[in-house]
């Protein structure tokens, strides 16, 4: 029997039921039950699995709207910035972790919808000058950023196993403990196979979100 994907992912929208093995055929994602358990947000108290708790750092003005999935995995990365941006205020907001086949497709897309947001980004494409040691330049970009964003694509589970740069990205984010990645044309179960550590931590995923919104929640996370 298929197991209903919603106390781990959410159904915040259509695509996100349909996407679901055991609802998707059920023609209303509502059909989900969810405990009654109640957390305390910003926005008050709401059930676990609703759709629009608010968090802390979201200002009452903001139209942005969160899972309570979301809520949860972002908290910590945020208390994470406010320390490192208590302790070293010029540092960028975030490093742009992707595949190299990425970065001139959704890489790119995302990194000019980060910018456009006001998010300071170290992205490779801009960062990465002619002649600069790359591993270097990669070294310096993660020391001096907040927090990691690893944009995770088809084409990054198929160069992790290879252990290329992306990889040695990873694991210098993965021990910091402040990344949050984005699922874009691929899935979680997809990931686990690859990187099951990467795969516990609950980030953003394109089929629930557009670009430019997963760069509106980027933008008010890093905002201090």
């Amino acid at each position: 029997m298929s197991r209903c994907t919603a106390p781990v992912r959410g159904h915040s929208s259509s695509a996100a039921a349909a996407a679901c093995p055991a609802c998707r055929n059920r023609g209303s994602y509502g059909s989900y039950s969810p405990p009654s358990t109640s957390y305390a947000y910003g926005g008050g108290a709401t059930s676990r699995f609703g759709s629009n708790p608010r968090p802390r750092w979201s200002k009452p003005s903001s139209g942005v709207s969160y899972t309570v999935l979301e809520v949860q995995s972002l908290t910590p990365v945020r208390e994470a910035i406010e320390v490192r941006a208590a302790a070293q205020p010029d540092l960028r907001d975030v490093f742009l972790c992707h595949a190299w086949d990425d970065r001139q497709g959704a890489a790119k897309e995302l990194h000019e919808s980060l910018v456009a947001a006001g998010v300071k980004v170290w992205f490779s494409e801009k960062d990465l000058g002619l002649g600069t040691p790359m591993m270097r330049a990669i070294d310096k970009g993660l020391a001096n950023s907040r927090i990691g964003l690893v944009l995770v694509t088809p084409a990054l589970l198929t160069s992790l196993p290879r252990e290329g740069v992306a990889d040695k990205e990873l694991s210098v984010l993965l021990a910091r403990n402040q990344l949050v990645p984005i699922v874009h044309n691929t899935t979680y179960d997809a990931l686990r196979d690859i990187s099951p550590m990467l795969a516990s931590r609950s980030g953003l995923d394109t089929l629930e979100n557009s670009m430019s919104e997963i760069a509106t929640k980027i933008a008010e996370l890093v905002a201090i």
